[in-house]
Parts: C-alpha cells; sequence; structure tokens
C-alpha cells in the first residue's frame, strides 16, 4: 500500500483541539497501517505555553499566527476549535483561500457562514468537512451524505443537545425543578457558567440546519427554524406526561411534507415507546426516516474530548484521502427551498383555572368551535386542567387557546408543549 502523507495545522488546543491531538499522536501508526495515510501535527496555533508543554508538543510547531499557518507549504489540512463565528470563519477562508482543506466542529459559525465557506473552498480547491458540527461522536453527517443515496430524506427527530438532555432526564427521575438540575449540570461540567446557547435552544438549532440541509439538499438557514428552550419546563408536566405515556426530550425536528420544510426546535412529548425516550443523560440521537429505508436511529455521545477528536480525526483522515471534494452548493444546485411555518403537531395543553363548576366544559367547547379534536381530557385538580389534542396546525391550536383564556374561570395557559409520535 502506498502512504499519502497529510499535514495538519490545530487551531486551539482547548479540550476538543486536545483531544484531536492525543488522537492523532497515539493512533498514527493504526490510521496508517488501515488507511494508508501518515497524518501528522505540523502546526498548532495555541497562545497557552502551559497547554502545549502539557500536551507534549514540540514547541517549535507553534505558530505566531495564522498567516504562518496559511503560508506553510507542509500544512495540507487546518482542523479549527475556536467556537464563535469570529476569528474562526476569518481563519478558515483564508485557509481555503490558500488550497487547504477545513476540519471544522464550529456548528455556529458553520450553519451561519456555510455559503462563504463553500465558495472559498470552490475556489482554492480545498475541502469542507464538518462531521462533528452535530451530535458529537456520532457518525450522522456521512451517513445521511454518503449512505441514503436510495432515499428521499421525509424527517428527522433529533436530541442534539447533551446539556438539555441531561436536565429533562434528571427532572424526569428526581422530580427535581429545572433550576437545581441546571445547577447540578453546571456542577458536572455538563453546562456552562452561562448555559444560554444550550438552555434556549440555540446549539440545537445550529445543528438542526446543518442536518435538515443535508437531508433534503436545499439550505434550511437558522433564521428559518423556530426555536423555544427548556427554561420554562415545569416538573409538575413533565409528570402528567408520564401519566399520559410520555416522555419529554429537547427536539430538534424537520420534516418535508408536500414539497414544503418544517424546521423546528422545542421541547416535545414522545411517547414512552419511542426509540429516542430511552436517550438519557447526555447522550444524543438522531431518528431519521427514509422513504426507502424507513426509520434510522443513530446513538452516542455528543460532546468530550475524544468523542469529538473522534469525529474530528474522522474527516482529516477522509479529507487527506479525497483527490476530489465534494460540494454543497444550495445556492446554485437542486431545488429552491420552499418553507411553512404553520406545521402540525398533537399538542398537551395545561390551563390554570378556577375551581368553579364548568370551566372544563366551557375550554373544550371553544376547542370545539375551533375545529381542534381532543384526544383526552384530564382533571387533575380543582384548578389544573390538562388537555391533548389530535393532529392541528399550531395557527388552528392558538386561536382556540387564545379565545379560551378569555372565558371566564380560566386563569392562564400554563403550559403548550407539543407532541411527536
Amino acid at each position: 500500500m502506498q502512504i499519502k502523507k497529510a499535514g495538519v495545522a490545530l487551531l486551539g488546543l482547548g479540550v476538543v483541539g486536545g483531544g484531536t491531538y492525543q488522537i492523532l499522536r497515539d493512533k498514527r501508526e493504526m490510521i496508517m497501517r488501515n488507511d494508508g495515510v501518515d497524518i501528522q501535527v505540523v502546526s498548532v496555533l495555541e497562545r497557552n505555553a502551559d497547554r502545549v508543554r502539557e500536551l507534549g508538543i514540540d514547541g517549535a510547531l507553534v505558530a505566531g499566527g495564522i498567516d504562518e499557518i496559511i503560508n506553510n507549504p507542509k500544512v495540507d489540512i487546518v482542523a479549527e476549535f475556536f467556537g464563535g463565528v469570529e476569528p474562526a470563519k476569518t481563519f478558515l477562508i483564508k485557509a481555503l483561500l490558500a488550497g487547504k482543506s477545513i476540519v471544522t466542529a464550529n456548528k455556529e459559525m458553520f450553519s451561519k457562514c456555510w455559503s462563504e465557506l463553500e465558495q472559498a473552498a470552490k475556489q482554492g480547491g480545498g475541502g469542507l468537512y464538518f462531521e462533528a458540527s452535530c451530535v458529537g461522536g456520532v457518525p450522522v453527517i456521512r451517513a445521511i451524505t454518503d449512505s441514503m443515496q436510495a432515499n428521499r430524506v421525509l424527517s428527522l427527530k433529533g436530541i442534539v443537545n447533551g446539556t438539555t438532555n441531561y436536565i429533562l432526564t434528571k427532572m424526569s427521575d428526581e422530580g427535581a425543578d429545572y433550576a437545581t438540575c441546571l445547577k447540578e449540570a453546571q456542577k458536572l461540567g455538563y453546562a456552562e457558567a452561562d448555559p444560554t446557547a444550550d438552555v434556549e435552544g440555540y446549539d440545537a438549532t445550529y445543528k438542526n440546519s446543518i442536518l435538515s440541509s443535508l437531508a433534503y439538499r436545499r439550505r434550511v438557514p437558522v433564521d428559518r427554524i423556530y426555536r423555544e428552550g427548556i427554561k420554562d419546563v415545569d416538573v409538575k408536566d413533565i409528570a402528567y406526561g408520564k401519566e399520559l405515556g410520555y416522555t419529554l426530550k429537547l427536539l430538534a425536528v424537520s420534516k418535508l411534507r408536500d414539497g414544503k420544510i418544517e424546521a423546528r426546535v422545542h421541547p416535545a412529548f414522545l411517547p414512552d415507546s419511542h426509540p429516542l425516550s430511552f436517550v438519557k443523560g447526555s447522550f444524543n440521537a438522531l431518528f431519521l426516516q427514509g422513504d426507502s429505508v424507513d426509520d434510522v436511529m443513530f446513538y452516542g455521545r455528543g460532546a468530550g474530548a475524544l468523542p469529538t477528536g473522534s469525529a474530528i480525526v474522522s474527516d482529516i483522515v477522509f479529507a487527506a484521502r479525497q483527490c476530489e471534494h465534494r460540494r454543497f452548493d444550495f445556492e446554485t444546485d437542486g431545488e429552491p427551498a420552499e418553507f411553512t411555518e404553520d406545521f402540525s403537531s398533537e399538542y398537551y395543553l395545561r390551563f390554570d383555572v378556577k375551581s368553579d363548576c364548568g370551566t372544563l366544559e366551557k375550554v373544550a367547547g371553544a376547542m370545539r368551535k375551533n375545529n381542534v379534536s381532543l384526544k383526552s381530557v384530564l382533571q387533575k385538580s380543582e384548578d389544573t386542567l390538562v388537555f391533548v389534542t389530535h393532529e392541528v396546525k399550531e395557527s388552528v391550536v392558538r386561536k382556540a387557546i387564545g379565545e379560551a383564556e378569555q372565558l371566564s374561570g380560566v386563569d392562564r395557559v400554563a403550559a403548550i408543549i407539543r407532541i411527536e409520535e
């Protein structure tokens, strides 16, 4: 076997960057033997000298800036670990224009700047690789792009954020409230000191944008995805959902219906029998439906130094072996995307009501008047009503809820949770 050599530059040696370096160092011989590629780290960009020494990296490999890496003829592939849009975007576009391939796990930057990166890659001739941007170490990107050719992807549902899945699992298993579970997640390192990106659903929205664009071969921008986080989830709704046979998860959902794409991120109830209901703690999973293969699920660690590093290294090896790099030019190739924001779902609705007679019938009447069919009705206490609807459009159920809120005897709609079968 002829061995192909590839030089790699690592931009940042944080948790994932350090994990990637360790894998490339420790698995170099195995990769050479199995894949015929000799991957060598030839440059790093890292200001923390202690981190460089901790990883045992030769100080001579530390670059003084991005231009030194761009102008280094030994660098074939640039792997970025900064996070955020800048300076990652600027650095990677420079690398692409110089003809180098890039590898990134940066879902925010990639989902927002994909078209610019693609154009730079096309101009420079390098490749654009992003397996680690979604679902950590679980190999979902190439599964969608290289293993689903016989399918038109009809829908995807994913638990793609480990922080929120840990919090909701703990709320469900222990009956603890959101604030308590968030603090525990922060203590264990599952949540950042500022958890906004995770708990408000931004992280899952970036991943949904990438996954849906690949699944439907049409660009699904971040700003076309409905987003709702978990900070307002009440543990009592999780408990009532259990009684009804449901498990609550923060889901990234997208569907292709009648040629239009609906894409959303929000808490959702799943039947207890659904495979995603069994995904607990910080684990992630993606559930795909194809018109030929039917249902497929990918499951595993969604974050961490070595799991994410595993996906990064996979991309590095894959990029090094390519003679021609794949392009995803959604702006000019394929059908233009059409979107719908008035999606259909079943709904769980909880009303806080005054403890007088007739309120249940009044609310049920408002639902019937607006053609919202009820699947089940529960009076949990004198002041709590729970309704589960059949599938209905978002606009219709919102109108019915608005009318119900005006009824005497109704204090407020305390919870609106969509149900995914």
